[in-house]
């Protein structure tokens, strides 16, 4: 099993398959923006996936500048979006522009590099306070521990010319989250298989709101973007720095 996220085939499973919850939750996500004051400007969306989100912004009047580690999602985030910019970049070392918004949907901030320990939030949140403008939003959501063992959770989906299957593992002593990923893609008259396998951490609400707090914003938490309503053990946070 490769430790690989998003190569070729997933990226194009994520985008047919798994593309509506982010076009779901834009306007949501636009909503927060407008609500607190920020019609236009840069946001910068780490872990942006194929674009879709950054898609939605830049026809609401936003200049976007999107992150993420897959090559494979960019080059279908610069077509689904051609208005915004793109950056190939690990969440944990991206150089962020100064802006007014930073947004991370799909828990992007949770994901574990291959041969890392699991990711520190209090630096990051710190590197996203001195990027943004006084007043600026940071939205971003994550995982949270189960209240009770969940064993393994197996899933299954199909579409044209594509199936994927993933079989989830939660480690409860190290708080972390294992996804063992197979795709099936055809590929002039055959079938194509790849593995991957993603590991996300686990975070309290307690200990992020804290984190949150020493990093200089102020934040309450949601359970959708407007009207696209998270999955179970998700949690949003919606967070305004200082001015």
């Amino acid at each position: 099993m490769t430790a690989r996220c998003y190569g070729p085939d997933l990226a194009r499973i994520h985008h047919a398959g798994f593309g509506a919850f982010a076009a779901a939750a834009a306007p949501g996500l636009i909503a927060l923006l407008r609500q607190a004051g920020i019609r236009d400007g840069l946001v910068v969306e780490l872990g942006c996936g194929t674009g879709i989100v950054a898609r939605a912004l830049t026809r609401a009047g936003y200049r976007v500048v999107g992150i993420d580690r897959s090559a494979a999602m960019l080059r279908i985030a610069r077509r689904t979006a051609p208005d915004a910019r793109f950056r190939r970049a690990t969440l944990q070392r991206a150089d962020l522009p100064r802006s007014r918004a930073v947004l991370a949907i799909g828990e992007p901030l949770a994901y574990v590099p291959p041969a890392t320990l699991r990711p520190a939030l209090l630096p990051t949140f710190r590197r996203i306070a001195r990027a943004l403008e006084p007043g600026g939003l940071l939205v971003f959501d994550l995982i949270v521990p189960a209240p009770r063992v969940t064993g393994v959770v197996r899933t299954w989906r199909t579409g044209p010319g594509w199936a994927v299957l993933s079989q989830a593992i939660e480690d409860r002593a190290n708080r972390l989250l294992t996804r063992e990923i197979v795709t099936f893609v055809g590929d002039r008259g055959r079938w194509r298989r790849r593995t991957e396998r993603h590991v996300v951490a686990l975070y309290t609400r307690r200990e992020v709101v804290a984190w949150l707090r020493r990093a200089g914003f102020r934040t309450h938490t949601a359970r959708a973007y407007g009207r696209a309503a998270l999955l179970p053990q998700r949690l949003a946070f919606v967070a305004r720095k200082r001015s």
